[in-house]
């Protein structure tokens, strides 16, 4: 399985001089094994994918977390939906107020889009799931609804290769209590429990979560805790605060080294890497 981070920004995209390192781009993952490509999240970081020889694969799957704009805005820009030899599947959280063709629709008007979704030219399908299990290719995918605000979901990626674990939006850690180390009520952690490579929110120091309490985001030090309950063998630390330079990002995971000892290695994600697992 190799996966390639296209975006590990957070909110909104952030380019500027003091962001290159770790990069600008919202979230976008590619996921490829033996030619098929899954797509988790569609931030501006699907942009670059317009560039990626797998897009020569006739069948692509998008797999959003949530609707929140910094995960759907760069949909708009993507080639694939407006090629008629590509089949594209759509794949996003169930809510019971509206279809997620309707929520997508929204998205794909003006005046926020100068087309409708109707005007895309892809062979297009749209698919909601909840607390589901499905297959797409060599892929087996487990998803679950994880705390942030809106229906938002994680998602688990299995292969013959190990297993991929995706949760770049979550608040673990909210409530009375702070974070609940009995894994059977923590949220997520079914999706997260010994995964091989665990890529998870971490947007927030423990600084910035006094005053965002229920923003939907975690702290670095909670994330850390959250793979080490879950027996993550890997963690990737990403959503990174659109106001958190490279210098500040460097001075996080410096302090985070010094004061923790995992099991586990970890990192903060950095645009543009490529795992193999």
């Amino acid at each position: 399985m190799k996966i390639t981070l296209w975006g590990v920004r957070g909110s909104i995209p952030t380019f500027n001089p003091s962001t290159r390192v770790y990069g600008g781009n919202t979230s976008c993952i590619e996921v490829e094994e033996d030619g098929c490509m899954l797509v988790l999240d569609a931030g501006s970081g699907i942009t670059n994918l317009n560039f990626s020889h797998n897009l020569d694969c006739p069948r692509i799957d998008i797999l959003l977390t949530h609707l929140h704009i910094d995960h759907i805005q760069g949909l708009s820009f993507f080639k694939p939906l407006f090629d008629p030899t590509k089949e594209v599947h759509i794949w996003g959280p169930h809510t019971h107020a509206h279809s997620l063709r309707t929520r997508l629709g929204r998205y794909f008007s003006p005046p926020l889009s100068p087309f409708y979704f109707r005007d895309l030219t892809c062979q297009l399908e749209v698919h909601e799931i909840g607390n589901s299990s499905f297959n797409i290719g060599p892929f087996t995918i487990q998803s679950a609804y994880v705390i942030h605000p809106g229906p938002t979901v994680g998602y688990r990626v299995t292969t013959r290769s190990g297993v991929f674990t995706y949760i770049p939006d979550h608040e673990p850690a909210l409530g009375r209590g702070g974070l609940n180390h009995d894994i059977r009520w923590l949220s997520g952690s079914e999706l997260a429990y010994e995964a091989d490579l665990l890529l998870h929110d971490a947007q927030y120091t423990e600084e910035d979560y006094i005053v965002k309490k229920g923003w939907g985001h975690t702290t670095m030090e909670d994330a850390l805790e959250f793979a080490s309950v879950t027996k993550a063998k890997r963690l990737l630390l990403m959503h990174h605060d659109p106001t958190h330079s490279d210098a500040q990002l460097d001075a996080c995971y410096s302090r985070l080294k010094e004061k923790t000892a995992y099991p586990f290695p970890f990192e903060m994600a950095v645009e543009g890497t490529v795992i193999e697992l």
